[in-house]
């Protein structure tokens, strides 16, 4: 069986457990149990169930985040993220409400620093200067806690207008560094 087509058997089936149970209660013994394949198959998959909790969040959000600067402006591709979040309520529900040490809120956290570092360096063609690096770690860290915050509140706002919000915290500097990614 194909390696992608197994972890979404198992990311179903995670989902589904996640529809009834919180995600420190869900054990790979579920996970496997609810879409009928071996535990040796999940750990040759996945580390553990947050690392498959990361993955299926990565694939969500992955293509937002590379069209971002190409085909997307910030504020799509931030809106494309929100409307991911969205249509996997469920899912993020319970994923957020975990904050283990392999949490997706601390995997979240890395990946869109990493995104932001890897573009910033691109564009700059230098190392990024220590005060920008502590903006960027500052404002990663605020976007993630506001999306959290969002999700757990019930998403009451729309992806369009967390966008525009997200886009409005960047700190001043960040903002001129990132304009590029507006046009």
């Amino acid at each position: 069986m194909d390696n992608d087509k197994t972890r979404y058997r198992m990311a179903e089936a995670i989902k589904h457990l996640m529809a009834r149970m919180p995600l420190d209660k869900i054990t790979v013994k579920d996970i496997v149990a609810d879409c009928g394949l071996t535990r040796q198959t999940f750990y040759r998959n996945f580390q553990d169930k947050y690392d498959l909790v990361n993955w299926y969040f990565e694939k969500l959000v992955q293509q937002s985040f590379e069209e971002m600067g190409v085909s997307l402006t910030l504020k799509e591709g931030l809106t494309k993220k929100f409307q991911f979040i969205q249509a996997e309520r469920t899912f993020f529900t319970c994923a957020f409400a975990c904050n283990d040490q392999n949490s997706l809120i601390s995997y979240d956290y890395e990946y869109i620093l990493k995104f932001y570092r890897k573009i910033l360096v691109k564009k700059q063609q230098k190392p990024l200067e220590e005060d920008v690096d502590f903006l960027l770690r500052m404002y990663c860290h605020g976007s993630i806690l506001m999306t959290v915050e969002w999700v757990k509140n019930g998403m009451r706002q729309e992806p369009e207008k967390m966008a525009e919000l997200m886009i409005q915290a960047l700190p001043e500097r960040l903002n001129s560094l990132l304009s590029f990614l507006k046009e």
